[in-house]
């Protein structure tokens, strides 16, 4: 049996419990981050819950500034603490919550068990190392293994990702690299140890059109040959429905809406899930000007009651200023956080 085959089958034997029932691989349940300090915190996530079977794809959306960013290094513990932490909520990967355990045992857990791949791929890389150097650290830290094994893993790695010439790339540094590529060296990092999830951050930012498909393609190969957990943050509603399985909208540090990816594009529920879509260009479209959800988000811990989209919402009613209306399961089966959608009316 190969080492990835004898890892997915050890993965999916500890995805149950005693029980006999299926864990989630990654169960993210009520969490909460703040900055600032404790006497006068801002509260950034608030009450964030999802769940990412193994094997499985979710996709995380909203404007800059819905905390999406926040959630996903919270996940990685990654938050800097000062001025951030965690004020309640639990991580867990295949029952283990990851805030109970101590600082020093994430860094075992990044990479081999949970691995990320950041939006900023230049920034992300050591421009003094080679390529070559940076993604043996990861296979270096985690598992035993000679030079000539490593060297050999890393071009498989490579390979992979569809990196050209890959004996010879090994020893380029990150500025011999296009955008693309570069993207490519960071999925190779992440998946070096054949991660069980893995957190992209906003990947495909900054590439054009045709390299963004590439990089996606591979995310999806990935998935698909390593039965790797995807959990994709993007404020690009058509990225996320070319990965995920299901969508979760964040709005505000808070989930305002969560469901299956085709359910919630078709038919959104919350008015904000809907403005998001109405934002997206289609080539049958006519209009001269694209539609823009009126205002901005606001400001993290300014709003003290009720619903925060409440200011921008079309749809609004009394009730909304009052009241943060829980999480509705409505006849399409996606939860939605909105009073109207509810059936609420005054």
């Amino acid at each position: 049996m190969t080492e990835t085959s004898s890892k997915q089958s050890q993965g999916q034997s500890q995805s149950q419990s005693r029980s006999g029932k299926q864990v989630p691989l990654l169960k993210v349940e009520n969490l909460s981050v703040e900055f600032g300090p404790k006497d006068r915190p801002i509260r950034v996530v608030n009450g964030v819950s999802f769940e990412i079977a193994a094997g499985g794809a979710v996709g995380i959306v909203g404007e800059s500034g819905s905390g999406k960013s926040i959630t996903s290094l919270a996940t990685m513990g990654l938050i800097p603490m000062p001025p951030g932490r965690i004020a309640e909520g639990r991580v867990e990967l295949e029952g283990v919550n990851l805030l109970e355990l101590p600082r020093s045992k994430m860094p075992e857990i990044r990479g081999r068990d949970i691995a990320m791949i950041f939006q900023e791929p230049m920034s992300s890389l050591n421009p003094v190392m080679t390529i070559g150097d940076q993604i043996g650290e990861a296979i270096k830290l985690h598992q035993k293994s000679s030079r000539e094994e490593r060297r050999a893993r890393i071009i498989e790695l490579l390979k992979l990702v569809g990196m050209p010439d890959p004996e010879k790339r090994i020893e380029a540094y990150p500025h011999q690299f296009s955008g693309g590529m570069r993207q490519r060296v960071m999925i190779a990092m992440a998946v070096a140890c054949n991660p069980k999830l893995l957190i992209a951050d906003e990947p495909t930012t900054a590439l054009d059109v045709t390299i963004q498909a590439q990089v996606l393609e591979l995310m999806k190969k990935v998935r698909r040959e390593l039965n790797t957990a995807v959990l994709l943050i993007s404020h690009d509603l058509g990225v996320v429905a070319d990965i995920a399985e299901r969508v979760i909208v964040m709005y505000a540090g808070r989930v305002v809406e969560d469901g299956d990816v085709r359910t919630i594009f078709r038919n959104p529920g919350h008015p904000y899930t809907r403005g998001l879509l109405q934002s997206v260009p289609k080539l049958k479209d006519d209009r001269k000007r694209l539609y823009q959800i009126p205002g901005s988000v606001p400001l993290a811990g300014t709003v003290k009651q009720g619903c925060p989209f409440y200011a921008r919402c079309g749809d609004r009613i009394d009730k909304c200023a009052q009241m943060m209306p829980p999480m509705f399961t409505l006849a399409t089966r996606q939860k939605t956080a909105c009073w109207v959608s509810a059936g609420a009316t005054s």
